[in-house]
């Protein structure tokens, strides 16, 4: 599954298969690549780099994370990510409760429209109890 574009997800365990409790996917994240800054109003977050290296912001916070690194986003804590590397990065997240695999499965069609409308895309967002705050985090 995609949600967006050189994103790729692959889900080990869905929200269906856990009885709502959580999510565990793989996300294969482009160069240089993440999602802009959003806020999960009732599901935590976490965050486990496979490959690569990454800028994490969680609420004020700014951390960058290695190779076996792990960053926990609570909910309604601000966060984003971005990989900072010229290669595709991998990491591991999970979400709790589960049913994120919905969420991705609706925005990710949107993302590879081309431009998709930032309107409708923060209107998934809503559907999923979460808020899109700003732009992806930059190098500096």
């Amino acid at each position: 599954m995609q949600s967006g574009p050189g994103r790729d997800l692959i889900f080990k365990l869905t929200g269906d298969d856990t009885g709502g409790a959580f999510d565990y996917f793989i996300v294969n994240v482009a160069p240089h690549g993440g999602p802009p800054l959003h806020v999960h109003h009732k599901q935590e977050e976490t965050l486990h780099v496979l490959k690569g290296k990454f800028k994490v912001r969680v609420g004020d916070e700014i951390v960058y994370c290695n190779e076996g690194d792990f960053v926990y986003m609570p909910s309604k804590e601000p966060h984003a990510f971005l990989n900072l590397t010229d290669e595709e990065g991998e990491i591991i997240m999970v979400f709790a409760p589960g049913g994120g695999h919905k969420f991705f499965e609706e925005l990710g069609p949107l993302m590879h429209s081309g431009s998709p409308d930032k309107k409708v895309v923060a209107q998934v967002f809503e559907k999923y109890e979460m808020t899109l705050l700003g732009p992806p985090l930059s190098h500096d």
